[in-house]
């Protein structure tokens, strides 16, 4: 304890973390119990590949041992949300596939066409995830405007 502060015994980041994550299954539901996207919503989605309850396509995996970013834009189907999670057919090179993914895998939600981005601290060793390429699913790609405004970062990290 460097900085003087006691730890906490409630664990705070965990319970915001939470909190966050429930933004997306809400927007998520949303879409889906209106049969789409609204106006020129489109969302880019970060998860880890190899998160627990996470099942998607072995040459996924392979292409993306650690995380992946899909793109739900103009292409997907079968859009089911729950309380845990979400599922998703999308295609990778003209091939159809199901996602399931736990929010508790997503680590960073963004929809760059109000510019409005949710990050989520991964738990990672002292060096974090390794680098990856954006999955590439069938579809329009748009450049996201970088300016800063409705970015919402959480980054916890514990001092000791």
């Amino acid at each position: 304890m460097s900085d003087g502060l006691p730890d906490s015994l409630i664990p705070y980041d965990e319970i915001v973390q939470e909190a966050l994550r429930a933004v997306v299954g809400r927007v998520l539901g949303s879409v889906a119990e209106n049969g789409g996207l609204p106006g020129d919503h489109h969302f880019y989605i970060t998860f880890k590949t190899q998160a627990a309850g996470v099942d998607i396509p072995q040459r996924l995996i392979e292409r993306f041992p650690d995380e992946m970013t899909i793109v739900m834009q103009n292409r997907y189907w079968d859009l089911l949300v729950d309380d845990t999670g979400f599922s998703i057919g999308l295609s990778f090179n003209q091939v159809p596939s199901k996602l399931v993914i736990p929010y508790a895998a997503v680590t960073g939600f963004h929809d760059p066409s109000v510019n409005f981005e949710l990050r989520f601290q991964a738990q990672e060793g002292p060096e974090g995830p390794d680098p990856h390429d954006e999955a590439e699913n069938d579809g329009p790609t748009v450049t996201p405007v970088e300016d800063g405004s409705n970015v919402v970062s959480v980054d916890f990290k514990r001092k000791k």
